[in-house]
């Protein structure tokens, strides 16, 4: 089932459960979906999103969460940083599963030997095979420090 249909059966799911606190990330999502598909149609008539953008814009509101909670937790409104993580726990569901350390140590190594990278100079090559293979399963700001360190050492 595509991602847009996931989430449209979510939400008629959470209104017919009267989940408030779901039904209220869901629409969200499904708004920015839907704001991401007007300012695309800006762009030409050739523009659907795909699914890695639909995923791109997920993963970017989840960690717009993250860094919500943090700052609700650093400023003791624990009340707040719950809703958010609440919210992070939602979307989630709609992501594929994050790789753990050991798998995007494992998925880095296993990219730089199929590509025989060396150094520093490959790192661009390395880091659009790992969002061609792992898209959405990893930070990918993380794990460019990860890359850089294996190809430099």
């Amino acid at each position: 089932m595509e991602l847009r249909d996931r989430i449209s059966t979510a939400t008629k799911e959470a209104m017919k459960a009267r989940d408030a606190a779901r039904l209220s990330t869901l629409r969200l999502m499904g708004a920015a979906i839907k704001d991401r598909e007007i300012a695309a149609r800006g762009a030409g008539p050739e523009t659907d999103l795909t699914h890695d953008d639909l995923m791109a814009l997920l993963s970017k509101m989840v960690k717009q969460r993250q860094e919500s909670a943090r700052a609700y937790e650093e400023g003791g409104r624990l009340e707040l940083a719950e809703k958010e993580q609440a919210e992070i726990a939602v979307i989630q569901e709609f992501l594929p599963r994050q790789l753990d350390r050991a798998e995007v140590a494992a998925a880095v190594d296993a990219v730089i030997a199929d590509l025989g990278a060396t150094g520093v100079r490959d790192m661009g090559r390395v880091m659009a095979a790992l969002r061609e293979r792992h898209g959405g399963q990893m930070d990918f700001g993380a794990v460019g420090a990860l890359v850089k360190s294996r190809l430099m050492g």
